[in-house]
């Protein structure tokens, strides 16, 4: 996991860190929805509160590759996690550069890991661009990011890849199979008062700070976009995996504009092939909401 907590990356972690379908190899951090200091210690904070002790966690890039630094502190709060009090926590960051990591977990394994990036895709391309060799061994790449319809930071470009666009060029140009879940799709993943309801009578650590963040992601993404309820966008990578007939994609080309000034940043997605190129990303559709509201529920009842 690539990522950059936030309330959403924060629920992910709490899939990928119980479910008996993941094997969590490595949490790398990246700054996006606040800087890398404060995503770094949320990452831990997060983990430590749920007895997710043996994962090393290290924190990567603190700047995009290119363009200035953006955050989301509108949405997520000064901390980039605002709502839930933490303790102290009891791990702390692995040594290793998050770059770095991410190449040795990739260059030891035999082609078999799935790179799952919640956040800007900055770590991801550095790792890319320092060490070519990882790239056969990505078995997929499965990003929340981008859209093959409207924005959320401008009219045309989604958060993740507006905040480093030239690092999801890389990341969308490396030839090895992605899944993009864009906001078309995770802006149905909506966590109504009925989700957090459902979520809230089991009662352990984890449903605890599940419903403490979206008490708080509602009270943002109402003031910001006037949402009723939050979309909750990156569990919708991990829910992917767990269960791949939970999200409906479809293949298309995709291209990152790097250029422009109006639509910098937007995933320029192929839906109707007129370009006649090859896809080379799996964009998400549709989401079987009842399924995935599901997949949370049983994988936070695993918590103790």
């Amino acid at each position: 996991m690539d990522c950059d907590p936030g309330h959403d990356d924060a629920i992910s972690i709490l899939l990928a860190g119980r479910s008996p379908h993941i094997d969590l190899q490595a949490i790398t951090v990246v700054a996006g929805n606040q800087t890398l200091e404060k995503t770094a210690k949320n990452a831990l904070n997060i983990c430590s509160a749920v007895g997710i002790t043996d994962v090393p966690i290290a924190a990567g890039m603190a700047n995009p590759m290119v363009r200035e630094q953006v955050i989301a502190d509108d949405i997520h709060g000064e901390t980039g996690l605002d709502g839930p009090r933490f303790d102290k926590p009891s791990i702390q960051l692995d040594n290793r550069h998050g770059v770095d990591l991410i190449i040795e977990v990739l260059m030891k394994s035999d082609g078999d890991i799935t790179l799952v990036p919640t956040g800007p895709l900055t770590n991801i391309a550095m790792a890319i661009r320092k060490e070519p060799r990882i790239v056969p061994k990505i078995e997929r790449i499965v990003l929340m990011g981008g859209a093959y319809q409207l924005g959320n930071v401008t009219p045309a470009a989604e958060f993740n890849i507006y905040a480093d666009p030239e690092a999801a060029h890389v990341v969308f140009s490396c030839g090895r199979p992605i899944v993009m879940m864009g906001l078309d799709l995770t802006r149905q993943a909506l966590a109504t008062p009925e989700v957090i309801k459902k979520m809230k009578p089991i009662g352990n650590k984890a449903s605890k700070l599940f419903v403490e963040l979206m008490e708080f992601f509602t009270k943002t993404q109402r003031e910001v976009f006037g949402w009723s309820s939050p979309p909750v966008h990156d569990p919708t990578t991990i829910a992917w995996l767990i269960d791949p007939s939970v999200i409906q994609t479809k293949p298309m080309y995709v291209e990152v504009d790097i250029r422009s000034d109006k639509s910098y940043g937007r995933t320029l997605c192929d839906y109707f092939n007129i370009s006649g190129k090859q896809a080379n990303t799996e964009v998400a559709l549709k989401l079987d909401f009842d399924k995935f509201w599901n997949i949370v529920y049983e994988t936070l009842k695993l918590y103790s």
